[in-house]
Parts: C-alpha cells; structure tokens; sequence
C-alpha cells in the first residue's frame, strides 16, 4: 500500500447512507453508457454527417471516423489508467479527482446539443471522445471507494447494488428519451433532430446531477502530501504483474485470448447501432427499442451461460458463445433486413452479459488464491480490455476504408474470435468451482 494511503474510517463502513450514494454514481454515469455510447449517438453521429469526411489530407468514411475516434478515447484512457490508479491507491485526493471526470464526462455530453451537422463536427467528435474518457476516468476513483465504505464481505452485494442502481437509472432516462422522440411535436419541439440533441443534454444533467449526492456522502478527501512517485506506482505494478506472468503460461495464455475475442465483442458492441443506421437504415426510435430489446436479453443471456458453466465448466461455456459471436458476424454480413437484425441483436444480446461476466469470473479463478497484489492483476486485466478496444475498433476503420463498406469489416472481427478460440482450448479452467454462480453477480 502507498505510504500516503490512510485507513478507511470505521464510521463509514458499512453505513446504510453512504453506502447508497456510492451506488447512485452507478445510476448517474451509466446513462453515459447506454444513451450516449450504445443507443442514440452512435446512428445520430453517422446521419448528420457527410458519408466522406475530409480529414487534413485523408478522406475517411463517417463511420470509420467513429470507430477512430473509439480507439483514440481508448488510447489515452490506456495511457492514463495506469497514472489514475497509482493517484487513487493513494487515497488521498481521490474526490477531486472523481468530480473532474464527471465534471468533464458530463459537460462534454451536454455540449453535443450543438453537433447539428458537419459544420460541429469537431464539436460531436471532440465531445465523444473526452465523454468517454470522463466516463472511464471516474471509474477508475469510483471502484477504489468500495474497500473504504464497507468490509470485504459485503463488497459481492454492494457491488451488485451498483450495477442495480446503473442498469435502472439508464433505462429509465432511455425510455424518457424515446417519448420525447417520439412525441416531440406534441412536446412543442420543432424537430427530431432537436429532440434527439435534447437526449444529450439530458444525460450530462442527469449524470452531473445526481453524482451531487455521491460527492456529498463519500468519505472527504484527506490532505496528505502528494507524492510525485504516485505517479510511477501503477505502470510499476503493470510490469510486476507481467513479469510474474511469465511463471503462469496457463494464466498468461488465458490473457491473450481475452485480448483477442474482447477486441471483436467490444468492436460489435461499440459498432452496432452505426452500422445499423448505415446498412439498415434504422430510425433512432427502433434503435432505442433494439437495445431496451437486446439489454432484457442479456440478463436472461447471464444467468443461462452461469448455469452452463455449473454443468460443463466455464472453458466449455467460453467456447460456446465465441462459437455463437462467430455465428453473429456471418449472419450480419448477410443481413439486409431490419427483421433479421432484431434476431441477431437478441443473439448479441445472449452472449454479452454472459462472456463479460464468465470472462471475469474464469479469470478470478486462473490467478493464484495467495497473490499478494490481487488488485494490480485485475488492474492488468481492466487495461488489457481497454487496448482490445483500441485494436478492434481500429481495425474495423482501417478495414472499411480499405474495402469502402461495413460488412467486409464485420467478417474481419472473426479473426479476432477464431484467435481467441484457439488459444482457449489450450487454458485449463477449474470445473465446477463453487464461486462461479457468485461471480456473475454484477459488479
């Protein structure tokens, strides 16, 4: 522990009211991640702007300039993870730090009212970009909060309340949305496109706002002097984890095939709603309801792929959704329907929570019970899947630019699935491990 890191205060732990406003910043920020990330910006960004877009002496599709603009958010996010946990194991300045980023997440959201069209598209580029970093960058102090208001056997709960708390608050800010949408002329708004901007503002105001009663009940930040080696202390644990890997080849393996098939889930997820408003011609209306559909699913996908992996193992469960995103990818290259498409976002649906969760779960059990530094190898983890992002979605641009379409790039992200595939089937997973069922709580 970092010699400016001070003790949790025992009245604090556990404590009812604290506890629920650690759990409403998950309500707050998570309209950032349904709203902004996954059902509305994403098809509203590629239909006010240009199919070509004049980029200095480059021309790049819309789309492509989304999924680049992806992979720059997550490029510095990578950079900047290591720097941001160093600063919160510390524990000295980390509310500060938690209402930058929100403070930064939100406002950026609010500003992309003014992307009407190509004329702001710094301003709706720019302004995804540093929403995404604001959003990620307080995870990062929001997570490092929970050993400082409750005892560890409680953390599996409090954790899951969170993700309760995130996956209703952002439903309901969706479904408000989608009525305001739907109904803007009879709400006196002159247009759709006005309604749709309204969307963005409403989430930073949401985000914003109700991060006040977190930043109100947190534990206060303590004045401790800060220590320039903090900076250095998280890309130091990074290489002391990499470097013990090099004694776990089963581990290590495991890891390298999560990078791989992360980068094609995380690219599908990322990619989805564009290419659907691209390809498929989807009104944002049916694109809010397309992922109300596909979020419902996931959860009946979680606690099905949970019950596999009691049965067979969580290695067989792995394999059998990559198999099933494998399937996603050659039935979206062949689907020109929006019919079709709500069958293959309900199977997208089926295996996101589910890889997301048996992914965490096989990893907990692949490190070693007696390491000393737990929280640095799932540190390793978390910026793994960061750069996965960055390499999928990349590859997505680079593939449409070269091939001039989205479909010769969905067949490129099953690559990243078969590399994943193969790699796995040398992992040795424990089967049967009685924490399994748990570790699809959410959290």
């Amino acid at each position: 522990m970092d010699a400016t890191a001070q003790p949790a205060s025992p009245g604090l732990l556990n404590d009812r009211r604290t506890i629920n406003g650690w759990a409403l910043f998950d309500w707050a920020n998570s309209a950032y991640a349904l709203v902004i990330s996954s059902a509305i910006f994403p098809a509203y960004y590629v239909s006010v702007t240009a199919d070509q877009i004049p980029i200095g002496p480059f021309t790049l599709s819309n789309s492509a300039l989304y999924a680049y603009s992806v992979s720059l958010a997550y490029i510095l996010i990578a950079l900047l993870s290591p720097v941001l946990s160093g600063v919160a194991d510390a524990s000295g300045r980390k509310l500060i730090f938690l209402r930058f980023f929100t403070t930064i997440g939100s406002i950026s959201c609010m500003a992309l009212y003014f992307f009407k069209g190509m004329d702001e598209i710094a301003i709706g580029t720019g302004g995804f970009i540093l929403a995404t970093i604001g959003f990620t960058g307080g995870l990062v102090f929001y997570n490092s909060y929970l050993p400082e208001i409750a005892t560890e056997d409680r953390f599996d709960r409090i954790s899951a309340r969170g993700f309760a708390f995130g996956y209703i608050g952002s439903v309901i800010l969706l479904v408000a949305n989608l009525a305001i949408i739907m109904n803007h002329d009879a709400l006196g708004l002159p247009s759709r496109s006005m309604a749709t901007r309204l969307a963005f503002v409403s989430v930073g105001i949401w985000w914003l706002g109700f991060a006040q009663v977190t930043f109100a009940r947190l534990p206060k930040d303590r004045k401790s002097r800060f220590a320039t080696h903090t900076l250095r202390k998280g890309f130091r644990e990074l290489h002391k984890v990499w470097q013990q890997l090099k004694a776990m080849p089963n581990l290590k393996r495991f890891l390298w095939a999560f990078f791989f098939y992360s980068a094609g889930v995380q690219t599908v997820l990322y990619m989805a709603a564009t290419f659907a408003e691209k390809e498929l011609h989807f009104e944002t209306t049916l694109l809010i309801l397309l992922i109300l559909i596909l979020q419902l699913v996931a959860i009946v996908g979680a606690f099905l792929f949970a019950r596999l992996s009691e049965r067979f193992g969580n290695k067989a469960s792995l394999m059998t959704m990559l198999l099933i995103w494998m399937a996603i990818c050659i039935s979206g290259y062949y689907t020109y329907t929006q019919t079709f498409f709500y069958v293959i976002a309900a199977c997208v649906g089926l295996v996101m929570g589910g890889i997301q969760a048996m992914s965490r779960s096989s990893y907990s059990k692949l490190v070693p019970p007696d390491t000393p530094d737990r929280t640095s190898f799932f540190s390793f983890y978390d910026i793994l899947e960061k750069v996965a992002i960055v390499l999928g979605t990349f590859t997505w641009g680079a593939m449409e630019e070269l091939t001039g379409g989205m479909r010769p790039a969905i067949l490129t992200l099953i690559l990243f699935f078969l590399i994943g595939l193969n790699l796995l089937t040398g992992v040795r997973i424990q089967k049967n491990d009685p924490d399994t069922a748990q570790a699809y709580s959410p959290s």
